[in-house]
């Protein structure tokens, strides 16, 4: 095995000798035909005969405890086989946000926390029997009105501990110019196209899970310790997984419940969470109450930065949104305040949802440059490169690379930023007002353990193996551009296996982590093939050659399957964070431009234009990368002008827990997007020097489009989304 930690910038010499030329090519999607033909099953999909069906029964208040559970009248409707609530490793409280599923209590966390599982014979029948089902409960507290919860301002959750640099106070007296303001983001949820769903089976004792789940080797763990099973006796499949949005990071109630109810009627279950159900039992993103304060100089020089929010949390989770985490090395200061205070409500757990922090972090920073670039009367992205640091402004370190400023000019010059009109207004288009606005991105970079084997065969095809899975965003593919770039071989020669956790465990899908991770193991797996190969040859590693399926060296080439002297080679990688990742502060950045047009008598807004430039070290694949950005900017437009899940403060329901009422961009609401890279591979970042692409492009992108609004009607909203209502009264008279 290829071990490596890590502990200094490292490029592999084959990644700099390799001539195969598909890494970083916009190839496209290797599972795609079998996506397109139909055969690449999901989780609910190819169950085995004899596979019964089930749905959840939730809790009918939001707050109290169980008393008793009526299952007569479901149990005697036609087609139903079991009713089950009485096993003690039943999950409550709907699991935490890290996937730990709580039990033995009878507490009520949240209305729709599941109780019971209805099995049946098919699907209508379950559901139908669900709502027989009658659950007596005691009300509790009932705290569901986020405005009329206490604050803890020393509540330890979180991995973001609060961070207070010079004396801010001070600072702010100090400044000749200071900005302090407040936003506002609502709930949102991570609604994946793909339902979350699973078919579990048991044999033997076994038990066998294919389920819609992001990070398959903590799945495993989980599923294990909630079952009180063995951890090798737990197997789970994910091959195809339609969408994430890290609310299938965790184990859901549903699976430990099927799993249960399998063992029990001795048959196969599978679970489908309907798209109401999911808001109750998919943690969501907390709303929040954002501060940014700001301290200048007439320069547009900041001396003082402070960004402090609340977010809320139940009784039965630990994560808290990292609010601040993207503004932490965003901008210079030297009195700098960052912190996350806690709410506590009786609402389904918060948890990471696409870009925790950044995502709505931006929101309220980048806004609030903007209102600071008006009030200096500067340009926007000129306030931004005066404030651009050297080093991280919070941990004094060095960047590993950081092209922020490449990004600011080469979206300004590609969109045009230089015609635009500083006053609020200034374009008229008949009914339209015209704006342009724009703010900056970023995401933390992490590379976590992963491993990988990759297997070359004695007819010099490869095979590569891990646990990583595909949730739409081109695993499959960057893991086989990989290889192939290592091996020198075309990606027809290259099969990819994933999404099982009997193969070598990897980093899973979240976090932006899991292609920098993954795509390092196999780097390392395929550096041990070079050096065997490179014997073979009676050569040095560094002397050898790989393209296109032959091997050269000394002037004397050599095809791949006559040297393998009809034996495989195998090789695992694994690769882990280490020193490096300490030493240095490790980012991707972009800059987002947007271009919208409000109508001054409605106040309907239509974003025409977005371009996005990012830096994210290497690029695997273009076209995949370019395709998380694009869906990163369209949430980001979403959550700006529609993306609201509303609570009904009186029991904790929420009004719309479905897309008919919760409002996602559409393709109508939806422009031209252009994307843009400027590459610079980081070494310091992980053995393929690729950083996080998946999270960076939601962020700033709703800020870009806010700004964009102000600049074309003047009316500056700070409670987002940014709806009709909230326009209407400020606009201009026509």
């Amino acid at each position: 095995m290829n071990e490596m930690t890590m502990d200094r910038a490292y490029r592999p010499a084959a990644l700099t000798r390799a001539q195969q030329g598909v890494l970083g090519r916009p190839l496209p999607r290797i599972e795609g035909p079998a996506k397109v033909a139909g055969v690449a099953t999901y989780a609910f999909e190819g169950a085995p005969d004899g596979t019964a069906c089930a749905a959840i029964v939730g809790a009918p208040i939001g707050s109290g405890r169980v008393t008793g559970i009526d299952v007569a009248a479901a149990e005697a409707l036609p087609g139903v086989i079991a009713v089950i609530h009485d096993d003690p490793r039943m999950v409550t409280g709907g699991g935490n946000s890290q996937g730990q599923p709580h039990s033995g209590t009878d507490a009520i966390f949240h209305y729709g926390q599941p109780v019971a599982i209805v099995v049946a014979e098919d699907q209508a029948i379950a559901r139908e029997a669900a709502r027989l089902v009658v659950v007596h409960a005691e009300p509790g507290e009932h705290r569901f009105d986020r405005d009329a919860a206490p604050v803890d301002t020393d509540h330890g959750l979180g991995f973001l501990p609060a961070i207070d640099i010079g004396d801010l106070d001070a600072a702010l007296a100090a400044a000749p110019v200071t900005l302090d303001r407040s936003y506002t983001t609502p709930v949102h949820y991570p609604a994946a196209l793909e339902p979350h769903a699973s078919t579990v089976s048991w044999d033997a004792g076994k038990l066998t899970v294919r389920t819609s789940n992001q990070v398959i080797g903590g799945a495993r763990g989980t599923i294990a310790t909630a079952l009180g099973i063995a951890k090798d006796d737990v197997r789970v499949l994910a091959p195809f997984v339609g969408g994430g949005f890290g609310g299938k990071t965790g184990v859901g109630p549903e699976v430990i419940l099927a799993a249960i109810a399998a063992e029990r009627i001795g048959r196969p279950v599978k679970v489908a969470l309907p798209r109401a159900q999911t808001a109750y039992l998919v943690h969501h993103r907390s709303a929040t109450t954002q501060r940014v304060r700001i301290g200048a100089g007439r320069d547009g020089r900041i001396t003082a930065f402070a960004h402090e929010g609340i977010a809320a949390q139940n009784d039965d989770a630990s994560f808290l949104e990292p609010i601040p985490f993207g503004s932490l090395p965003l901008y210079a200061g030297e009195a700098r305040r960052f912190r996350t205070d806690l709410i506590r409500l009786d609402l389904p757990a918060t948890g990471a949802v696409r870009a925790p922090g950044e995502a709505i972090g931006t929101f309220a920073v980048e806004c609030a440059m903007d209102e600071l670039a008006e009030t200096l009367g500067l340009d926007p992205v000129a306030l931004r490169r005066i404030n651009e640091p050297q080093v991280d402004p919070v941990s004094g370190k060095p960047f590993s690379t950081r092209r922020l400023i490449d990004c600011y000019d080469e979206g300004a010059r590609r969109f045009g930023w230089d015609a635009r009109k500083a006053a609020p207004g200034s374009t008229r288009e008949g009914e339209w007002l015209i704006g342009h606005g724009m703010a900056a991105a970023l995401r933390g970079n992490f590379t976590v353990k992963a491993e990988a084997r990759v297997r070359l065969e004695a007819d010099g095809r490869a095979v590569v193996e891990t646990d990583m899975t595909d949730i739409g965003t081109g695993t499959y593919t960057i893991l086989a551009q990989t290889a192939g770039e290592m091996l020198g071989l075309p990606i027809a020669d290259i099969d990819v296996r994933i999404g099982d956790t009997d193969l070598p465990p990897s980093a899973g899908s979240g976090g932006s982590f899991g292609a920098g991770s993954a795509c390092s193991a196999i780097v390392l797996a395929c550096e041990d093939i070079i050096t065997e190969l490179a014997r073979r040859m009676n050569a040095a590693p560094d002397e050898l050659s790989l393209a296109d399926g032959c091997v050269t060296a000394g002037g004397r080439s050599v095809a791949l399957a006559d040297l393998m002297r009809g034996q495989a080679i195998v090789a695992t990688g694994k690769t882990a964070p280490g020193k490096e990742s300490q030493r240095t502060s490790q980012a991707s950045h972009g800059a987002h431009f947007v271009e919208v047009a409000v109508n001054a008598v409605s106040g309907e807004v239509r974003v025409r234009r977005m371009l996005g430039v990012f830096d994210v070290g290497r690029v695997l694949n273009a076209a995949t990368a370019r395709n998380q950005l694009i869906g990163g900017m369209v949430w980001g437009l979403s959550y700006a002008l529609g993306e609201e899940a509303v609570v009904d403060t009186r029991n904790g329901h929420f009004v719309n827990p479905d897309f008919g009422e919760y409002h996602v961009a559409v393709h109508a609401d939806v422009p031209r997007i252009e994307v843009h890279f400027i590459e610079e591979i980081d070494d310091s970042a992980n053995p393929v020097g690729a950083k996080g692409v998946g999270e960076l492009g939601i962020s700033g992108a709703g800020a870009a489009v806010a700004n964009a609004i102000y600049n074309a009607c003047g009316v500056r909203v700070r409670d987002f989304p940014v709806t009709l209502d909230k326009l209407l009264a400020g606009l201009p008279a026509v």
